[in-house]
């Protein structure tokens, strides 16, 4: 049979779109400051009130021991779930710019773990959060870039605080252990709320308990393993295998840190998508 002009068009139009659409392997977002967030406060007095927040994780997380905590979705009240969403709606009212740097860091970070869990809430049951596709553009994978909250008359959504507010402003690589994304290969969703007298303990701590569970760094027959956050953001790990390593190794408990010694490149990496709801 001869071609189809028509469909033959079609056909390979889509396939470049198709084409130009798929990223890289290995691509993640690139770090670009949303200059409208920059300004703050360093001698504020103004607090945030996380309470809710807090309340919220203490009665929902189920810690593990030395594992992945899980968050139980299916036990969530409908009186909690109206209080998870008032607090993000309290949060949409802060004056940001008007709060010292701490304060801002600890409300990003929270504001972004809550309304992960509650867009995971709004689709519950889902096998994993890339399934929540409702992003904008034909081609959309989960929630990321749907704009979930209005700031100060500005649309914000998951990606926006991740990659264009938090990474670029603070540069620290630990962020990528206190941004929760719903799944049991990510960094531990924290059994209690961020704030600015806090974060630097819990930052220090998630990144030591990341590390050292199987999720961020392995071994098989020799070859290191390692989460797919280090690869997907080598560039805030220092941009190499070398530089990964040693931050690897700061965290790196006494066994872990020896195995790392003599290893100079990473084989492999890693990541589960499974949602980490609670059994």
């Amino acid at each position: 049979m001869g071609k189809n002009p028509l469909r033959y068009v079609l056909v390979s139009c889509l396939a470049m779109v198709f084409s130009a659409a798929a990223p890289s392997a290995g691509a993640a977002p690139a770090a670009e400051l949303w200059e409208r967030w920059t300004a703050f406060d360093a001698t504020s007095p103004l607090t945030v009130d996380h309470q809710a927040w807090d309340r919220f994780l203490k009665s929902y997380v189920v810690e593990a021991t030395g594992g992945v905590n899980r968050l139980s979705y299916a036990r969530v009240t409908g009186q909690d779930r109206q209080a998870l969403a008032g607090y993000i709606e309290r949060l949409g009212a802060v004056a940001v710019g008007r709060l010292s740097r701490g304060e801002q860091l600890a409300m990003w970070i929270n504001l972004y773990n809550a309304l992960t869990v509650k867009v995971v809430l709004d689709h519950f049951p889902v096998d994993s959060i890339r399934n929540i596709d409702i992003s904008p553009g034909l081609f959309a994978d989960g929630p990321w870039g749907r704009t979930l909250i209005e700031i100060e008359g500005e649309a914000v959504s998951l990606d926006d605080i991740e990659h264009r507010i938090v990474r670029p402003i603070w540069k620290d690589p630990r962020i990528h252990y206190a941004l929760n994304c719903a799944a049991l290969g990510c960094p531990n969703l924290l059994p209690g709320a961020f704030s600015a007298a806090n974060t630097e303990a819990l930052l220090e701590a998630a990144a030591r308990m990341f590390v050292n569970d199987p999720r961020g760094v392995g071994f098989d027959d020799g070859r290191l393993i390692v989460s797919s956050l280090y690869v997907w953001y080598a560039g805030d790990f220092g941009g190499s295998d070398k530089a990964i390593i040693a931050h690897l190794k700061r965290y790196a408990e006494p066994p872990l840190r020896a195995k790392l010694g003599a290893v100079e490149k990473i084989d492999d990496d890693y990541y589960d998508w499974t949602l980490n709801a609670a059994k």
